[in-house]
């Protein structure tokens, strides 16, 4: 999901048919992070669309929710967790309004969820947070503001993108691990594809 200003007829619409939108594979920058990764336990993937990063983390041995607010892009999750073998937990999720749940989650995964303007972003930043036990890892990627030239995914609003200064103030309260900055080719389906500015975030909570 990157559009909260569009409705969810816009993305069950750019969801259907066979092709997965943002692809089958996980995000590069979750899949660099295997060593970091608990061996076992409970994870959260928000806003996890077609399923690309819930699917793979279930492979590495935990036990994940995949939560979104498109029902045709879970119903695809589920698709594609029976076509690589593995036990996915999905729910309908708006995360205007859920009650995230507390401590519940040893991993949380948050990748391009740049949906929300900021009064949400800001809601969901705690929620994060609050469904992650003591000790548990959070993984946040998303777009710089320089984004808006290049033009290869998310949302056309300076206001949703991520700046360091920006991050480091809302996961202050976290250990942060790694906080980067960085231009990249990605190839993430059609709907991530190109050179991207790009900021990734690695927190444990204390």
């Amino acid at each position: 999901m990157t559009g909260f200003d569009n409705p969810r007829e816009h993305w069950n619409a750019r969801f259907a048919g066979e092709a997965y939108f943002f692809g089958k594979e996980p995000n590069g920058f979750l899949a660099q992070q295997t060593d970091l990764l608990p061996k076992k336990g409970r994870a959260l993937a928000v806003a996890d669309g077609e399923g690309r990063n819930g699917v793979w983390l279930a492979g590495r041995g935990l036990e994940v929710l995949s939560i979104d607010f498109s029902p045709v892009a879970l119903a695809k999750a589920q698709k594609l967790a029976v076509e690589r073998g593995v036990t996915l937990e999905t729910a309908e999720v708006d995360l205007a309004t859920w009650r995230w749940p507390a401590l519940a989650f040893d991993l949380v995964v948050a990748i391009f969820i740049q949906f929300a303007p900021p009064p949400l972003r800001d809601r969901i930043f705690a929620g994060l947070k609050r469904a992650l036990r003591r000790g548990g890892l959070l993984l946040l990627q998303g777009y710089r503001p320089k984004q808006l030239e290049y033009k290869t995914g998310g949302p056309p609003l300076v206001e949703n993108l991520y700046t360091e200064e920006l991050l480091r103030a809302a996961f202050g309260n976290m250990d942060i691990v790694a906080l980067r900055s960085h231009d990249d080719v990605i190839h993430e389906g059609t709907g991530h594809d190109g050179m991207s500015a790009l900021i990734d975030l690695v927190a444990r909570k204390r």
